[in-house]
């Protein structure tokens, strides 16, 4: 006996990546700065002390700018860091590498054990992925940390 199925109410999946930019003319991050001072500028000054936010820097193989990632937005102590949500923007966006990066509003730069457990589990994604996690950033307003610069990545 031959099952029918209605194929009709399938969704169809397409993945793609457009963009308008020259390779040459992405902004290549070679310093944990380079990432702090890009954030800083994409990050809405307003809310950098109000609300807790995560993004994901998406790099190229020769970590070129690809485009950064608003994954989340959420309140005074926290935001939700799906790794799920990470990684399909990464393998949509076709990268090579990825940065994590949120802001601490109360301004205290150091990583939280949620902070560490995430960036120890999107590194161990990573590797199943063959996709680089190289660093997770927190920023405040006028300062930075850095997981690789610190020895933690």
């Amino acid at each position: 006996m031959e099952t029918q199925f209605d194929l009709s109410n399938i969704a169809e999946v397409q993945l793609s990546y457009v963009t308008k930019v020259k390779p040459s003319e992405r902004p290549k991050i070679q310093t944990s700065r380079d990432s702090f001072e890009i954030l800083r500028n994409t990050w809405n000054a307003d809310t950098m002390e109000l609300r807790e936010e995560m993004k994901v820097m998406l790099l190229n193989h020769g970590h070129r700018l690809l485009g950064i990632y608003k994954l989340s937005e959420g309140g005074v102590a926290g935001t939700v860091a799906d790794p799920k949500l990470i990684f399909a923007a990464a393998i949509k966006s076709n990268s090579s590498s990825i940065i994590l990066a949120h802001n601490h509003p109360s301004g205290n730069l150091q990583p939280s054990q949620a902070d560490i457990q995430l960036t120890k589990r999107c590194k161990e994604i990573g590797k199943m992925l063959d996709l680089v996690v190289l660093d997770h950033i927190i920023i405040t307003a006028d300062a930075y940390y850095s997981f690789a610069d610190d020895g933690m990545l």
